[in-house]
């Protein structure tokens, strides 16, 4: 079972790396009078871990307010 699991992450980076090489072209992205250039595969990595980030923290906060008020 160790053997398909090592396969199955050795196949995601894979198709992460390829995704990466294929999507390699240069984005500038304007955000309150700033502007960043990087490449989209960057930035869509970027994104994702921002959603993550958030995401956990207003699930977090959504958690305490629901504790808060049945007590």
């Amino acid at each position: 079972m160790k053997y398909i699991y090592m396969l199955l992450a050795g196949v995601l980076l894979a198709f992460i790396l390829l995704f990466a090489v294929q999507n390699f072209r240069l984005v500038t992205v304007l955000f309150m009078n700033m502007s960043f250039t990087l490449p989209i595969a960057m930035l869509i990595i970027l994104v994702y871990v921002l959603g993550m980030f958030t995401g956990g923290f207003v699930s977090s906060l959504l958690r305490h307010w629901i504790r808060g008020t049945t007590r």
